[in-house]
């Protein structure tokens, strides 16, 4: 188990550039499997999950060669059948979240499609059931193993229909998409995820032949197409990191500039941190961020009441970034709210802030108020182990505004969601070793 050592307390400076979207790449690289001919991918982020998935889809035949830094072509010509129902399948679908998105595109093209109970984060319930009722309201026929929790769809033909979905799930969005391009027939899909995305892999299938209409709103019309050939993509930049550094600059009271941001496709992103006194300027396609010598205010609603932060669907504001908000809150002036709605077990890393001095009520397991610092405590070093993804991320940034030497362990996690973390860091002057464990 790999650990970090961060000494706290140290001013940043610098540029620093976002990886290609994780949430992306796990969409776009499933949909290779629907083409026997090649695809080429750019700015794919050298992470562990993103990796686990170029390696299922290895393993299953697809021809990858890597052809620079961040730069694969894909080619599912010769697609492995039977490693579907192997042992070896159970154990790797398994350990990643996105193995999920290979079901669609299974189906559509070979007329079947299995996976296992898929692992990922600990942070509550990912319900699949938006996923296999998609694929059943196409026409495929559903079995559930429940001895070895194996999922598997099949069908002699997919046929268009309407669809409403329970939830805007982007997951269960792209897999029902990736399904329905190459159904017979139109296939309507309401409440579907329109987050950017999704927007990127509908249009990346548009490239690729596919027919679909509506991108960027909750209403998807699909015609279903013969086959599709390939074509060439560039990921956007993550979101998720853009914020979080964002955040880091904020709480280390850092000058820092986010590279190539692709602003339009932020969304509420930097209206939520402004809302909370961060300045967020846009300079061309970058993000500025000047150093908050005197801190940062949290405003109020227009009645005075205390403000809430809360996650919602695209273009509501990303679930993923709510560990990192809560965190930054710890330093503001002012009081807030944050409301977790969608995760039940995402907010249980706060204890460890708590540890480190944070003034944070943890109303329930979607609710939690902070009460700002305003930079006259600073916050304590500690030791810690890593929860997720985002919550490590929250966790390193605390650190890294702290006073004295702290430790975080299973950075494993964090290695699932960002590249090359602690390099990165050290360019701008965090204070950051990685120490690898037994």
């Amino acid at each position: 188990m790999g650990t970090f050592k961060i000494e706290g307390g140290h001013q940043l400076k610098g540029d620093i550039t976002p990886q290609g979207a994780k949430n992306e790449a796990l969409q776009i690289l499933c949909a290779v499997l629907l083409t026997p001919e090649t695809i080429t991918i750019d700015n794919i982020p050298d992470i562990v999950d993103v990796n686990k998935l170029i390696k299922l889809l290895s393993n299953l035949g697809v021809e990858v060669h890597k052809l620079g830094p961040n730069k694969y072509s894909f080619k599912a010509e010769n697609v492995n059948l039977e490693y579907l129902e192997s042992e070896a399948f159970k154990v790797e679908g398994r350990g990643l979240r996105g193995s999920i998105m290979i079901v669609g595109p299974l189906l559509a093209r070979f007329g079947k499609g299995y996976i296992p109970k898929p692992g990922g984060d600990k942070i509550g319930r990912r319900r699949l059931d938006t996923h296999f009722e998609g694929f059943i309201n196409l026409g495929a026929k559903f079995r559930y193993n429940r001895e070895d929790y194996f999922y598997g769809v099949e069908a002699e033909e997919l046929k268009g229909t309407y669809m409403l979905l329970d939830e805007a799930s982007v997951t269960g969005t792209a897999n029902i998409v990736m399904a329905a391009v190459l159904a017979k027939g139109e296939t309507t899909i309401y409440n579907a995820a329109c987050e950017p995305y999704l927007q990127q892999l509908c249009k990346m299938l548009n490239r690729m032949g596919a027919k679909i209409t509506g991108v960027g709103s909750n209403m998807l019309k699909i015609e279903g197409v013969d086959s599709l050939g390939g074509t060439e993509h560039r990921m956007l930049p993550d979101m998720i990191e853009i914020g979080s550094w964002i955040g880091l600059a904020a709480m280390t009271k850092s000058e820092l500039t986010i590279k190539n941001v692709s602003w339009d496709d932020l969304g509420v992103i930097p209206s939520v941190f402004r809302k909370i006194g961060i300045t967020v300027e846009r300079k061309g396609d970058d993000i500025f961020i000047p150093a908050h010598k005197d801190g940062y205010e949290i405003q109020s609603y227009i009645d005075g009441s205390i403000l809430t932060i809360a996650d919602a669907p695209w273009p509501g504001f990303t679930p993923d970034l709510l560990s990192i908000v809560l965190t930054v809150l710890i330093q503001a002036r002012g009081e807030a709210v944050v409301h977790q709605k969608m995760f039940e077990s995402r907010l249980f890393f706060v204890d460890k802030l708590i540890d480190m001095g944070a003034k944070i009520i943890l109303c329930d397991p979607h609710r939690a108020t902070i009460i700002g610092h305003d930079f006259k405590s600073q916050l304590k070093a500690t030791t810690m182990t890593s929860p997720d993804i985002r919550a490590g991320v929250s966790l390193l940034i605390a650190a890294l505004s702290a006073k004295g030497t702290s430790t975080i362990h299973n950075i494993e996690q964090i290695d699932r969601g960002y590249e090359n973390i602690d390099g990165r860091l050290r360019a701008i002057g965090a204070k950051i070793e990685r120490l690898e464990g037994n």
